[in-house]
């Protein structure tokens, strides 16, 4: 709320955690081989629910492109005659996809509900925040740099519906400020037509229309992160974002060549788009809202849109599905960020979308399928890792020659180079790559990133369930989350089988930390992404036991004897003793 200054500390965030999670992982892995020295080679049903079934009709036949928006007709010029209603009143507007409830106090939108959409309560989803109290509430005027002689979202605005029922306009005048706004829908669009204007002493005022206090879903986990102001502009053919943190020291405006602006969530959007101009403003905001059940206030992002004193604009007011967004305008379609790793992450979407249609019916057992499609066109990666893992092997006792010969050198005398460059030479001459443990890890995380991006933004997974996941989108609802124990038991099993070559006792202990990281990674993670990622542990863990026939272990090669060995310790560099002699009992 306006003036609350008291906010939580934002919680850290799903790509954060992964960046982060990985990040630890590889300085284990490099970490482990560096500090510990290697160890002397080895001793002798569909399932469509209610929810899934709405947003699969949730498309119009034929929506109606951004160039045939719903014709509200001329709007008329504003009057200045005295207007001004004598009680609060609402209007309510039906369509197919939109149940909007206006108030006239203000002119203003009380409750934007989607018919095709749930929340995760199992309600029609309420795009405002009730919960937003002191807030102002959606299509609020902010005017800019000029103050009015009445507030224009208190004031008692003259209610008119259209004849089909499919527009609302309101009017307030005092004979010094008058203010205008007309909203007209079409049935089965998700488009609609939105005009405002203010005239203060009949000087037009230019001004923006305000969606604060939250926007979206708000029944999901950590929502206020999920929000932003967004604006695509056009000069530079860049989509530009703006979270709350963003306007914490007060509201900012952006104005360009835009060719849309507004707010927007993972799965939803409510973005304007200029009529007959690109010249628009986007305004960000910061607004601090307390959720029921939450101990402290959280700053939601909030965006104000406008072209001027008269604003002409097509508002977009849904979901953020591919093929919709491009039938209304292409550069809508830029809503959807699919991240660094788009390349994979689009593909892999197209492809999850195909095997759910086709062939599974559901998207839990679509991530099934194509994640086995993964690993097994991976396996052959899996081989060369496994013979270079025994080629690394069969050098143990070579290494622990090198080893003992530097024994006694600090790690940072300069001669210690020397140890580094006998070992790299020893590599290059087995053609054994030291990393090649790593390069299946290296493949997968471009996987897991698009997996990641997929289940963040795809409005087709939003409310997929899967036994008894009920949202793959989102972390499970269960009190003790079943996939991430399930995964970090996989993780053990998985590396229990894996080849641990050249590791002393220490180095493993350090390398079992190695499935906690996964569990701390994944535990709040969306479901279907820990879902993909144990489906590619069991699939490791076939693979291993597969090559395990395939490939037994080779013999263990004896040490050197320790005669042979003494010549090399004598002639290590600094190694000033002389070799012990032992006396032959006669």
């Amino acid at each position: 709320m306006p003036g609350n200054t008291n906010s939580q500390p934002p919680q850290m965030g799903m790509e954060k955690r992964l960046l982060l999670a990985f990040a630890l992982m590889m300085l284990v892995l490099l970490g482990a081989q560096y500090f510990f020295k290697p160890a002397p080679g080895p001793k002798p049903h569909s399932n469509i629910t209610p929810q899934k079934a709405a947003q699969l009709s949730e498309k119009p036949a034929s929506p109606a492109p951004a160039s045939t928006a719903p014709a509200a007709g001329p709007v008329a010029p504003l009057s200045t005659k005295a207007a001004e209603a004598s009680a609060e009143t609402t209007e309510t507007i039906d369509t197919n996809l939109y149940r909007i409830v206006f108030s006239n106090k203000g002119a203003v939108v009380k409750s934007w509900v989607l018919k095709k959409f749930l929340d995760n309560s199992g309600k029609p989803l309420n795009l405002v925040n009730v919960a937003a109290s002191g807030v102002p509430y959606p299509f609020s005027i902010d005017t800019k740099g000029q103050q009015l002689s009445v507030d224009p979202n208190q004031v008692l605005y003259v209610a008119k519906t259209t004849p089909d029922q499919l527009g609302v306009s309101f009017a307030y005048s005092d004979g010094k400020t008058s203010i205008q706004k007309t909203f007209h829908f079409a049935k089965s669009s998700y488009i609609s037509d939105i005009n405002s204007e203010v005239l203060e002493n009949g000087a037009p005022v230019p001004h923006v229309l305000t969606w604060r206090g939250g926007f979206g879903d708000q029944s999901i986990r950590n929502p206020s992160g999920q929000q932003h102001s967004v604006h695509y502009d056009a000069a530079d053919s860049k989509l530009i974002t703006k979270s709350a943190k963003d306007a914490k020291n007060g509201a900012f405006s952006q104005t360009g060549d835009f060719t849309f602006g507004g707010l927007e969530d993972n799965f939803f959007a409510a973005v304007a788009l200029p009529v007959g101009s690109q010249s628009m403003e986007v305004r960000t905001y910061s607004d601090n809202v307390k959720l029921p059940g939450e101990e402290k206030p959280e700053p939601y992002a909030g965006a104000g849109f406008g072209n001027g004193a008269q604003n002409r604009l097509t508002m977009f007011v849904g979901p953020k599905d591919t093929d919709l967004l491009r039938q209304i305008n292409p550069k809508l379609e830029k809503l959807i960020s699919w991240g660094f790793f788009g390349i994979i992450a689009k593909p892999l979407f197209l492809w999850l979308n195909w095997t759910n249609d086709h062939w599974t019916f559901n998207y839990g057992w679509a991530i099934v399928v194509v994640t086995l499609i993964i690993n097994l066109v991976l396996f052959p990666f899996k081989i060369t890792q496994l013979k270079s893992a025994r080629k690394m092997q069969d050098l143990q006792p070579r290494l622990k020659e090198i080893n003992a010969k530097y024994k006694k050198i600090g790690i940072s005398d300069p001669r210690k180079a020397e140890q580094n460059k006998e070992t790299m030479a020893l590599y290059k001459e087995a053609g054994v790559n030291p990393l090649g443990g790593c390069l299946p890890l290296l493949i997968q995380l471009p996987f897991l990133y698009a997996f990641y991006r997929v289940l963040e933004i795809a409005i087709e997974l939003r409310h997929a369930s899967w036994l008894w996941v009920g949202d793959l989108s989102q972390p499970e609802t269960l009190a003790i989350h079943v996939l991430p124990l399930v995964l970090i038991g996989s993780q053990f099993l998985a590396q229990k089988l894996t080849p641990t070559t050249g590791m002393d006792p220490n180095q493993q202990k350090l390398m079992m930390f190695m499935p906690l990281l996964y569990g701390f990674m994944f535990y709040y993670a969306s479901s279907g992404l820990v879902l993909y990622w144990l489906i590619s542990n069991v699939a490791m863990i076939v693979q291993q036991l597969v090559i395990n026939q395939m490939m037994p272990k080779s013999k263990p090669e004896l040490a050197p004897a320790s005669a042979s060995a003494a010549p090399a310790i004598a002639k290590a560099p600094g190694n000033t003793k002389a070799p012990v002699k032992k006396t032959v009992k006669k």
